[in-house]
């Protein structure tokens, strides 16, 4: 491990003098094409909210650092199924568009805010950014940054925070998981899903529910404890197990499965909705499915609630980055988090990787719910050119 982080080091120094010395060459040979190329980036840019021809790859001007904030020059980043939605226009108070997506990223510190304090330029780091990822270089406020361990990739570091802090606050901040308890997650094979089902395995005897395609079991059947097709009756497989049913169940559903998942309660237990995926059926935004998703949606009673002593609750990660600023709670989080990974109880499960130009295919991948764990997009990666 400390040979392959040697070498991780070696390769970002390597990276740097590779960027620094092409910029002095290109200054001094051909000036006026680096001043003109200096101040621009890729990016993929949304022109407005809709489908997938929404999307294409532009230069756009190149961020700096304001005051408080770190240049990063971007090596991967993460994509969700947060940014299908984004680019549906399918979240509450959407920016304006043009806007460039993503939520997080990784890569090499470039340059400091002014007052920028426990970071170096050439710094390895992943981060979280409020928009903006999906570029060449992105500018985050320094409480939004993170050191890479020496042997996690860029690839693996893009696929982390979004993920695992999700999975962590739902599971240990809101719900108490304890030796013993019981989970239902959905969409286990996804980037969140195998989250969760690492994390339990941190605690003793901690039986783990999931539900995905079938088409996945074979590939995650040894992340959780039962496995169940996710267009399968899983209230009644559940039960069949589990008499008394579960004492945590994670939704990023909705829907229908609100009322699946609060039957399957035991008392004292907790239900997290953390997405709703079944509103995104098409390629755009529909309110049919819009509207069918929340009328499927089983009215809570709060009477209810106290008679079954069951918990109800809801985790936005987003929402309690970057508009209930709560940062340092996230990097108390974190630090926990990376303890884990490098005790190696804990690893990001990359699906693939994708060049920036293929942002459209990745999506329809995801949305496709073909993959197993996280998809990347690989800033450094050439498109694959198309058969003929």
């Amino acid at each position: 491990m400390a040979k392959e982080g040697a070498q991780r080091a070696e390769e970002t120094e390597q990276m740097i003098e590779k960027e620094g010395g092409r910029e002095a060459a290109e200054g001094g040979a051909g000036g006026s094409l680096r001043a003109g190329d200096a101040k621009e980036m890729r990016a993929v840019v949304l022109s407005a909210f809709g489908g997938l021809n929404k999307l294409r790859v532009s230069k756009k001007a190149m961020p700096e650092p304001q005051e408080g904030e770190l240049k990063i020059r971007v090596k991967a980043c993460g994509l969700n199924f947060i940014d299908l939605m984004v680019r549906q226009g399918n979240i509450d108070n959407p920016p304006k568009t043009p806007l460039v997506p993503g939520f997080e990223c990784s890569g090499i510190v470039e340059a400091l805010g002014d007052s920028v304090k426990g970071f170096e330029i050439g710094d390895r780091v992943m981060a979280f950014v409020n928009y903006n990822a999906w570029a060449e270089v992105v500018c985050t406020p320094v409480e939004f940054v993170y050191k890479i361990p020496d042997d996690m990739n860029f690839s693996e570091a893009a696929a982390f925070p979004m993920n695992f802090v999700t999975a962590y606050m739902m599971l240990f901040e809101v719900a108490n998981l304890r030796e013993g308890m019981s989970v239902l997650v959905h969409s286990a094979g996804g980037g969140v899903g195998q989250a969760v089902a690492q994390l339990c395995s941190t605690i003793p005897n901690v039986t783990v529910f999931g539900t995905a395609s079938s088409f996945k079991h074979e590939a995650i059947k040894n992340s959780v404890t039962h496995l169940f097709d996710r267009n399968a009756d899983y209230v009644q497989e559940v039960k069949r197990i589990s008499a008394d049913g579960v004492d945590i169940v994670l939704d990023c559903l909705c829907g229908e499965n609100t009322g699946k998942g609060l039957s399957l309660l035991k008392p004292l237990g907790t239900y997290i909705l953390y997405g709703s995926s079944n509103m995104v059926t098409g390629e755009t935004k529909s309110f049919f499915s819009f509207a069918k998703s929340w009328w499927q949606v089983e009215k809570v009673n709060p009477i209810k609630l106290y008679e079954e002593n069951k918990v109800i609750a809801g985790f936005s990660l987003l929402n309690l980055l970057f508009k209930q600023n709560r940062g340092g709670l996230i990097k108390g989080v974190m630090d926990k988090l990376l303890n884990l990974y490098n005790s190696k109880k804990i690893k990001p499960v990359v699906d693939s990787l994708w060049a920036l130009e293929e942002v459209k295919e990745a999506m329809q991948r995801i949305h496709d719910r073909g993959n197993i764990g996280k998809l990347i997009l690989d800033v450094e990666k050439a498109p694959t050119p198309l058969v003929s």
